[in-house]
């Protein structure tokens, strides 16, 4: 009976050892993927082996070969260009939507959670209100008012996103709020400004930043849907989600490399930012226990 309690917290420790060690090692390999898709988007315009933009009608759906080595596309296109170039825009727009919905989800979030009463209903009913719209609709409605682009689509789909942002940051900062340090710095004669930008941001960044992360992905399938659609991004610039739209000819016509390719990066890519923002908000979760 006592070798069996001393032998089952082992186990079980060994069983918690081996799932974080698997995890880790994904957690390593998303991140290293992460790191060559970004590299790749930053050195684009040098390491492209051809001109993403070169129409070659008369090789057309061509196989992979050696000056093409992902092949070409309905229009000639070489593929391989095209696939590093369209990480560019592909990354940027989801970076506009994350950027302007933390920025200002964290700013409507602290508000509501640090002042509190009236303001904070205000905030949360209007928050509610965002939130009960779908961002994609949003989107689309956006779109269809102002044109193809990628501007519109970030604007919306970062008010979309905002609620998610502002209902996180508030419920951090009401935790915060009980804090002793908080009436610490109060009864020292800090201004609620100060206490929430010099201490309560700080503490509550890691979380926002792993939400922002996953919310990265999110916009990345959105963005990429709207491309699909033919109201994203113009037609001449390489994008992910548009080269799926220009590749759903060629799939009927039997050449589908030029759809899957940027497919794949699209899941892959979305895949790897969950998995990194899902271990940073374990590793805030462990932190704070």
């Amino acid at each position: 009976m006592t070798d069996a309690l001393v032998r089952r917290p082992g186990l079980a420790r060994l069983r918690i050892s081996k799932d974080r060690t698997g995890r880790s090692w994904l957690y390593l390999l998303c991140l290293g993927f992460l790191g060559v898709v970004v590299l790749m988007a930053v050195l684009a315009p040098w390491i492209s082996p051809h001109d993403p933009n070169a129409v070659d009608l008369g090789n057309a759906l061509a196989g992979p070969s050696g000056t093409h080595p992902l092949g070409v596309d309905g229009s000639g296109r070489d593929t391989a260009s095209r696939l590093i170039t369209g990480a560019r825009t592909s990354l940027l727009g989801p970076l506009g939507v994350v950027v302007f919905s933390t920025v200002a989800g964290v700013a409507v979030g602290l508000a509501a959670g640090w002042r509190g009463g009236w303001l904070d209903s205000v905030l949360s009913r209007t928050t509610e209100l965002v939130f009960a719209f779908p961002g994609l609709l949003l989107a689309l409605l956006i779109v269809s008012i102002y044109g193809e682009g990628l501007i519109a689509p970030v604007i919306a789909l970062g008010i979309a996103y905002l609620p998610y942002v502002s209902r996180l940051t508030r419920s951090l900062v009401l935790a915060e709020r009980e804090r002793p340090y908080v009436e610490a710095y109060q009864v020292q004669g800090h201004s609620g400004l100060q206490i929430c930008l010099r201490h309560v941001l700080p503490n509550i960044a890691p979380v926002v930043l792993a939400q922002s992360t996953i919310n990265f992905g999110y916009a990345l399938i959105d963005l990429a849907g709207l491309s699909f659609l033919g109201l994203g991004v113009p037609a001449l610039t390489p994008d992910w989600g548009r080269m799926v739209f220009d590749g759903e000819s060629a799939i009927q016509s039997g050449y589908p490399l030029s759809a899957i390719l940027p497919c794949a990066a699209i899941v892959l890519t979305v895949v790897a930012f969950n998995v990194v923002g899902e271990r940073w908000a374990d590793q805030v979760a462990r932190r704070d226990r």
